[in-house]
């Protein structure tokens, strides 16, 4: 038997549900006696905080586990569950994660993962209808998180001081897969906390994605009805906003769901592979089934069902997400030997060019 402090009513006011229940009893390690259930809330490099429902507590991760994160290519992230233990000293050490039931991530540069949330059951995609607007990366996003087999609920915050609102709303519904709801909100309007009590059930976890300035933190404390998070405004000209968020954190909402707010994500490469990029755009994936050729890759071959009938733009975006999704898969040896074989395409195209020129 598992000797593991949790107290189950507690722990559901920050998200503790059956599944998580059933991989705490299903443990093949055993934790020293007396260890407890908890939940990550917040990272700040190597100090994490925890919660037992009731108390926040600062934690570190023991080396073995940091250890074994690090060959698996991941790290811990907010909304983890964790076994914690307690020493001699009165310190928390993390010795165990329970596997997530649902993960985010995003690549770096390097093709290292960057983790950016766990065990979450709905993604809000924040977009603004002011100069933020932008289909691409509101596609983006969907992409990654149904990938991730997560429900995405597209918001759309500034309703009220948005640009053409009623036709950006109709661009999206005919851009976006039909089964994504689309939301126009006011984030300072407490009728936002109706217009999602669909998805803010008591045990759910949801998190908040965006780039900076969308109104996350807005949105945020409007459904905590609080000003728990720091806000900002965007920067004039270019309506491009201001980080106010700097760390991914868990919030407890009063109706007894879970909110993650994240910082301002500038870029999110693709942590998925193809099938992942096909489960955001299943139009696509769809009617690619009656195209003439089975390889067809929608661009200039005769006979292709999915060119006429998907906008050009939305066509472009899920081709450069299929590519960067290729290249997320490669190893580093193999990144190293494209970039290498595109320069020296790039060179030689180059010469031919001087050579014409006659130089």
């Amino acid at each position: 038997m598992i000797d593991i402090v949790f107290d189950y009513t507690q722990l559901q006011t920050i998200g503790l549900t059956q599944t998580v229940i059933n991989q705490l009893y299903a443990m093949t390690e055993t934790p020293p006696a007396g260890s407890a259930l908890l939940r990550v809330t917040e990272i700040q490099r190597d100090w994490l905080t925890v919660h037992d429902g009731n108390t926040e507590y600062p934690a570190r991760t023991l080396p073995k586990l940091l250890t074994a994160l690090h060959e698996q290519g991941t790290a811990l992230a907010v909304g983890d569950w964790v076994i914690v233990q307690i020493n001699e000293l009165g310190e928390r050490w993390i010795s165990i994660q329970l596997p997530p039931a649902s993960h985010l991530a995003r690549r770096a540069n390097d093709g290292r993962r960057q983790p950016l949330a766990s065990n979450i059951d709905t993604a809000l995609l924040v977009m603004g209808l002011d100069m933020d607007f932008n289909p691409r990366r509101l596609e983006r996003y969907l992409a990654f998180t149904r990938a991730a087999g997560i429900t995405a609920v597209a918001v759309l915050t500034k309703a009220d001081i948005g640009i053409e609102v009623e036709q950006r709303l109709t661009e999206l519904q005919q851009r976006l897969p039909a089964d994504v709801p689309i939301l126009a909100v006011n984030g300072l309007a407490d009728a936002t906390r109706d217009t999602l009590a669909p998805w803010l059930g008591a045990g759910q976890t949801l998190v908040v994605l965006g780039s900076s300035g969308v109104g996350k933190s807005t949105l945020t404390n409007t459904l905590m009805t609080s000003d728990t998070q720091a806000t900002g405004g965007v920067r004039h000209g270019d309506g491009r906003g201001r980080h106010t968020t700097t760390a991914r954190s868990l919030h407890q909402l009063p109706g007894g769901a879970c909110l993650i707010d994240t910082p301002g994500l500038r870029t999110w490469r693709a942590d998925t592979d193809e099938a992942g990029i096909n489960a955001g755009f299943d139009d696509i994936d769809t009617l690619s089934a009656h195209c003439h050729y089975r390889d067809c890759q929608h661009q200039d071959e005769p006979g292709c069902a999915v060119r006429d009938a998907i906008p050009a733009d939305r066509l472009h975006n899920y081709h450069k997400l299929l590519r960067e999704a290729r290249r997320g898969q490669q190893t580093a040896l193999e990144r190293k030997a494209e970039t290498a074989k595109w320069k020296a395409i790039g060179k030689a195209g180059n010469a031919r060019s001087r050579e014409k020129r006659g130089g």
